[in-house]
């Protein structure tokens, strides 16, 4: 099997990168996040609040054109793109990539309803091939995209039943016995794979790291969107997918803790945001350089 580890909270450490004295707006990280529809316009404004929390510059969200006021009205921070369709089309990807801006990491998946896997892998591609790393969740989980990720600096972030869809394997409950298949599906595509759940296991194919911080309150709707934006603020500000993935898994764990503590089985989604920064404000270091 290889080497399997617990993490700490030294991955949390090694994924924060120190912020320069006199760097300027930008240079902290840039997050894209691409998601939402008709009926979800909740989960891309987490996860792009999410990327924010963890010390990022900027944030752009990317949604249906109905939805943008609403998403817009969310919160002052975010820069919105609105797009033309209800869902993804090729036509809004073709959009979106007239209107790009500069992002160093997109999130794809929260709230999103695609047209067609054709629409999606079109997308995907455009990200990639400006060098732009992906973190993949929720409605972007779809056998398609595989080839199109492969060997890309990409994360997966599945739950089992995602985790299934994706490579139709039937996950056993036990965190140990999923390994073996999490390092072997990330080790074939080159890739690193978060898979969450009451012990969450990730992987890039070389490493197996569990990650058991968390509460069955999390249960709750929106936390996984929340794991996404703060994977793919990580990536945005220097860490390695599979120390980002890490690193997002511990602290999003340890933010459901201290919104537990204080809330019992009675938290939302939004409760994890507050606590972030009090998780790794711990962490925070400048650097003269």
């Amino acid at each position: 099997m290889g080497q399997v580890r617990e993490s700490s909270d030294e991955d949390i450490r090694n994924a924060m990168r120190p912020r320069m004295a006199y760097s300027r707006k930008g240079e902290n990280g840039i997050v894209l996040v691409v998601g939402g529809s008709w009926l979800y316009h909740g989960a891309p404004a987490l996860a792009a609040m999410a990327a924010f929390r963890c010390g990022i510059d900027l944030a752009y969200i990317a949604v249906p054109e109905k939805i943008a006021t609403a998403i817009r009205a969310l919160s002052p921070n975010f820069i919105v793109l609105p797009l033309p369709d209800l869902k993804l089309t090729k036509g809004s990807a073709r959009r979106l990539e007239k209107v790009l801006p500069e992002v160093d990491a997109a999130v794809v998946g929260p709230g999103l309803v695609p047209k067609d896997a054709e629409a999606l892998t079109f997308l995907l591609k455009e990200l990639l091939d400006k060098d732009i790393a992906l973190v993949l969740d929720a409605a972007a989980l779809i056998p398609d995209v595989l080839d199109v990720v492969k060997e890309k600096k990409v994360v997966l972030t599945p739950h089992a039943g995602e985790f299934k869809r994706l490579f139709g394997i039937e996950l056993p409950r036990g965190a140990e016995e999923r390994t073996i298949h999490v390092k072997k599906k990330a080790l074939e595509y080159s890739l690193t794979i978060l898979l969450k759940g009451p012990v969450d296991v990730i992987s890039d194919g070389k490493e197996v790291v569990l990650n058991r911080t968390g509460t069955p309150a999390m249960t709750v709707g929106g936390t996984g969107d929340v794991l996404a934006g703060l994977v793919a603020g990580f990536i945005s500000k220097g860490a390695k997918p599979v120390e980002a993935a890490v690193a997002a898994a511990r602290v999003n764990g340890l933010a459901g803790e201290r919104a537990t503590a204080r809330l019992g089985y009675h938290i939302v989604a939004s409760d994890l945001l507050d606590e972030i920064p009090q998780v790794l404000k711990a962490y925070d270091a400048t650097s003269e350089d």
